[in-house]
């Protein structure tokens, strides 16, 4: 199953835990695929190295490795018209739209409220947890 992970996501999962950690050690193990574009990784990194400032004795090197060495980077095909209300999510709704992505994981309310745009999923890590990765 191809998944596009929010950036709270992944770096809640990073620095603190819960559905989001149990999400991102699903995916490396094996039983889901994330996609992401050029854009979502420099977010990704950006935003993780804020956080190790704030925290320290998190390790982010290891994911970011994980990510260079185990994420299907795709190049997206922007979108002809804004769908978020938040346009600089729109990023996550173009990458799984351009890689195929079944589900966008993410705690962002602009993004759940467009979930079902042509045919995507958008769910919350707990949801993602209960209806996907329960299924495995």
């Amino acid at each position: 199953m191809k998944v596009v992970i929010d950036t709270n996501v992944f770096v809640s999962g990073v620095f603190f835990g819960g559905p989001p950690y149990l999400i991102l050690d699903a995916w490396r193990s094996g039983k889901i695929e994330i996609i992401m574009s050029t854009k979502i990784f420099e977010e990704y990194l950006e935003t993780g190295k804020e956080l190790s400032h704030k925290f320290p004795n998190v390790a982010l090197s290891p994911w970011m490795q994980l990510i260079l060495s185990n994420v299907k980077l795709i190049t997206v095909k922007p979108l002809k018209n804004q769908v978020c209300s938040d346009p600089d999510d729109d990023k996550f709704i173009a990458c799984a739209i351009s890689g195929g992505a079944d589900v966008i994981v993410t705690g962002d309310k602009a993004l759940l409220a467009v979930s079902g745009f042509r045919g995507i999923q958008i769910v919350t890590p707990r949801m993602f947890l209960d209806h996907y990765l329960a299924r495995k």
